[in-house]
């Protein structure tokens, strides 16, 4: 099925994101110890946490990806959104962590004056993680995938913490380092709002929220269709990149069972041709307080 395809395609988002965390640490903690860089070495200790959320969004996809089974009769599609609030929690304490050792600096002065080509490294790696968050964000739209969003967004943060430790290096270096606590306070505070977003998407999606503005698009297109009178109820809820609908609608009481499942056939369409990963269960009731049938039409 495509939606087990696009899971697969998310996979590749994952690797890349671990690939970068992995080299990226690497040089961080080199460059860091041997250029004296408190600041670069504690931004290649965060990348290595970054590989942790980038292997749980990478676990979520592949459950993503098991058939359903006797226990998970819907499939195993939200462990991709499981992944999601799990990269949350990680993004949430850097951020924290962050925010802390901003605090922290303004009382602790900075013991050793760090090297200039520490500050390059550090931007050099902001460089590469925007790259990479530029990259998962767009995979992330094409293939509808919540975990692949959380590990862009989780990039995107960490493109952030490194231009914040490359300006706070400079700052040492020029003797300004106030410059290092008000940028990491600031980059502090949104990487906390990013995960703050993440996980109440991805709540709303575990407790089976849905999106008022999709419903009232949908139910347009479902009141639309020839031979529906009412829309007596919609549900929908989202596992993972598909989406389920389960819909009640009132028709004509004299329509036999192959009008009735044309209908049904007309709403899938409709509702498919505007969101192709979706699941739709329709369920037809008579209406007697209009008793036209499609034969009296």
């Amino acid at each position: 099925m495509d939606m087990y395809t696009n899971l697969r395609k998310g996979e590749k988002g994952a690797w890349i994101s671990i690939g970068a965390y992995v080299f990226l640490s690497a040089i961080k903690l080199f460059f860091g110890f041997s250029g004296s860089s408190e600041a670069l070495k504690a931004d290649g200790l965060n990348n290595l946490t970054d590989i942790l959320a980038s292997i749980a969004v990478l676990v979520g996809l592949r459950i993503s990806q098991k058939p359903p089974d006797e226990n998970h009769h819907y499939g195993h599609l939200r462990a991709e959104t499981i992944a999601s609030l799990l990269a949350s929690f990680i993004m949430a304490a850097v951020g924290l962590q962050v925010l802390a050792n901003a605090i922290r600096s303004i009382f602790e002065p900075v013991a050793e004056t760090p090297s200039l080509f520490t500050a390059w490294i550090a931007l050099f790696s902001a460089i590469v993680m925007y790259v990479v968050y530029r990259y998962n964000l767009k995979l992330s739209q094409e293939i509808k995938s919540s975990a692949v969003r959380a590990a862009a967004y989780d990039n995107r943060s960490d493109a952030l913490v490194s231009i914040g430790a490359g300006i706070g290096i400079m700052g040492a270096v020029f003797g300004a380092p106030i410059l290092d606590v008000l940028t990491a306070f600031i980059i502090g505070l949104i990487i906390i709002k990013t995960a703050l977003d993440i996980f109440k998407e991805s709540v709303m999606t575990l407790t089976d929220g849905f999106d008022e503005d999709e419903v009232e698009t949908l139910s347009v297109l479902v009141r639309r269709v020839p031979g529906v009178i009412s829309l007596r109820d919609f549900k929908g809820r989202n596992h993972g990149n598909v989406m389920f609908i389960d819909l009640t609608v009132s028709v004509a009481p004299k329509l036999n069972v192959i009008e009735s499942h044309w209908i049904t056939e007309e709403i899938e369409r409709k509702i498919q041709k505007v969101k192709p990963h979706c699941v739709i269960l329709v369920h037809i009731e008579p209406d007697f307080s209009s008793p036209i049938s499609r034969q009296d039409e």
